[in-house]
């Protein structure tokens, strides 16, 4: 099997810009155990937290956005995640979907909607490969 276009690794450090949380409309999926831990991070219980936060997107739970496309988790004023270190896995991976590194091309395009994209560290394939391994449980 062929080595990927960036089996030398891409550069990406999170700058808590807050782009990848507000625009245009979407879903960030979320799972049982996720609300769990993102109620804990804001210190609700679940229930309270998915009656908050979270809608349901058919047989699905997503984050609720407000109005203009911010993630509901997303501080107005400071422009930063309140639940950072319990952000959903959708979160955590970004910007290593399959979608972004389809080719080099759609990688540039993530680098023109973030920031941190080609800035930082230097990502080594094994770490990226792992994160791309989560997208898809």
């Amino acid at each position: 099997m062929p080595r990927p276009w960036y089996r030398d690794g891409l550069r990406f450090s999170c700058t808590g810009c807050g782009d990848c949380c507000s625009g245009e409309p979407g879903y960030v999926w979320v799972n049982r155990a996720e609300i769990k831990a993102l109620a804990t991070a804001m210190g609700l219980d679940a229930a309270e937290f998915e009656r908050r936060c979270v809608r349901t997107v058919g047989t699905h739970k997503s984050l609720i956005e407000r109005p203009g496309g911010d993630c509901v988790l997303l501080d107005a004023k400071s422009r930063r995640c309140q639940v950072y270190d319990a952000r959903p896995r959708q979160c955590r991976t970004w910007p290593f979907w399959p979608s972004n590194l389809v080719s080099r091309a759609a990688w540039l395009e993530t680098c023109d909607r973030c920031r941190g994209c080609n800035h930082g560290s230097l990502v080594p394939l094994e770490t990226i490969a792992d994160q791309m391994k989560q997208t898809e449980e």
